[in-house]
């Protein structure tokens, strides 16, 4: 689409929405910007606008800014079923979201990944890949940099890597990745979505576009995706740490091989990649399944996988302390994650859980940590603390506290382990009943750790 002279209302001011604004105006388009929050409250978030020819409508509802407006372009946390939204359609208004409106105006070759768990990892280790094999790569999407800064510089030889949230999904009508992963379906956002049923049919959207010279990659070992890869247009690629796949990337022997174009080929032993556990061989199995798609050779991958350190908030060691190791995965934003966070201990942990209420059943994480020979203890946060200590006493774990902040978990935490123990914040939950996000959640986590003084 043409934004030129187009009137475009741009709601929600975070870093999104402050993107699609310059995008819009390097457009051409006539761009008004609008968030709840007064021009005071949003501060900085607003300094990329600076000098920038648009409107700004601060401190108030977006329902009365609709009128003359061609395009309304919203932030991924505000529904599609919002009344302001609802009315836009009704109106005639073209009703977009950012990453759209990216997708739109991008130039190069465009891959994405979406699924409940492994999204950051995959796409970040995907970054890494692509860059050593020599192409200028953006990693864009809800990993937290905007598709739209990309949009603004990007080439038609690069590579761009997209992190697609269901959120995302709502608003998206012409995306179409050349390759698409779904790395996993498990419960989750129902307080948005409602059921399980929609939450999947907008992830199965972002293969909506694609044709028969495209990929969809699938993980033939989640039962959450059993039967979807029939729904899609394009070829299907498949990876398992558990069984061959006719095309993709399996596990035979502790090595990973990647089976394509009639040839299979040897990319590693599993006990080579650097990141651990077993939720970062099926992120890695995925990469491996997009990077042979994107014809990458065998050999970057291998030296990528070998090499690439993970992301910050997941499975992130922080510190050793009097011979206790501390463990952030504030990225641990629903239970499926936190399991996978679980399975990876090889010590003995006490794990800090709890945060803002998705709606979910807290029931199979205390499952798997009942069943665990390493979690020893419960510390809990947050609104949903009460719900998960009746969870965890339902599957017969006791070992839990109370604690009125982060911080106070860490020294309960602290108190209960001993040499040789891990403290791990893997909260199963999202952050926004105590921080502005899982990140600062993390960051604050980490400064807590890095204070704390040897005991005497």
């Amino acid at each position: 689409m043409n934004y030129e002279q187009k009137k475009v209302l741009v709601v929600g001011m975070a870093r999104s929405g402050v993107a699609a604004a310059q995008l819009l105006r390097a457009c051409g388009a006539d761009v008004t910007v609008n968030d709840s929050k007064s021009e005071a409250e949003l501060g900085s978030q607003l300094s990329p606008l600076e000098g920038l020819q648009l409107t700004r409508r601060f401190g108030c509802g977006a329902m009365e800014l609709l009128e003359g407006m061609d395009v309304l372009v919203i932030s991924p946390g505000i529904p599609d079923t919002a009344p302001f939204v609802v009315k836009a359609k009704e109106k005639g208004i073209y009703v977009i979201g950012e990453l759209e409106l990216a997708a739109q105006l991008s130039r190069g070759t465009l891959t994405a990944v979406s699924g409940t768990n492994g999204k950051t990892t995959t796409v970040s280790l995907l970054g890494e890949i692509f860059r050593n094999n020599g192409r200028v790569t953006h990693v864009v999407g809800n990993i937290g940099y905007p598709f739209s800064l990309a949009a603004l510089v990007s080439r038609p030889e690069d590579v761009i890597v997209c992190e697609v949230s269901s959120f995302q999904m709502e608003t998206a009508d012409s995306f179409h990745p050349h390759v698409a992963l779904l790395t996993n379906i498990t419960e989750d956002h129902l307080n948005r979505h409602g059921t399980m049923e929609v939450y999947t049919a907008l992830k199965m959207r972002m293969f909506r576009n694609q044709t028969a010279e495209d990929y969809a990659v699938f993980n033939a070992d989640d039962p959450g995706l059993e039967g979807l890869s029939k729904q899609v247009k394009s070829r299907v690629l498949k990876f398992s740490r558990k069984k061959e796949v006719p095309e993709g990337a399996f596990v035979r022997d502790d090595t990973v091989y990647l089976r394509l174009d009639g040839s299979e080929k040897k990319v590693c032993r599993t006990d080579e990649i650097y990141i651990p556990g077993p939720h970062n061989l099926e992120n890695a199995l995925g990469a491996v399944c997009v990077a042979g798609a994107m014809k990458v050779p065998v050999p970057v991958i291998r030296h990528t996988l070998k090499t690439f350190r993970g992301v910050e908030h997941r499975i992130e060691r922080v510190r050793e302390l009097d011979g206790v190791t501390y463990i952030n995965d504030s990225k641990g934003t629903n239970v499926d994650s936190t399991i996978k966070a679980v399975q990876t201990m090889t010590e003995p942990t006490v794990i800090i859980l709890g945060g803002y209420d998705k709606h979910t059943s807290f029931d199979p994480l205390a499952k798997e940590i009942a069943g665990s020979p390493f979690i020893r203890k419960a510390e809990l946060i947050g609104e949903t603390a009460p719900l998960i200590r009746n969870a965890l006493e339902r599957a017969g774990f006791r070992q839990t506290e109370f604690a009125d902040s982060l911080g106070s978990a860490v020294q309960q935490a602290r108190d209960t382990a001993e040499e040789g123990w891990n403290v791990l914040l893997s909260p199963a939950c999202a952050s926004f009943d105590m921080f502005k996000d899982y990140e600062e959640r993390g960051r604050v986590f980490k400064e807590i750790v890095r204070e704390l003084e040897p005991k005497k």
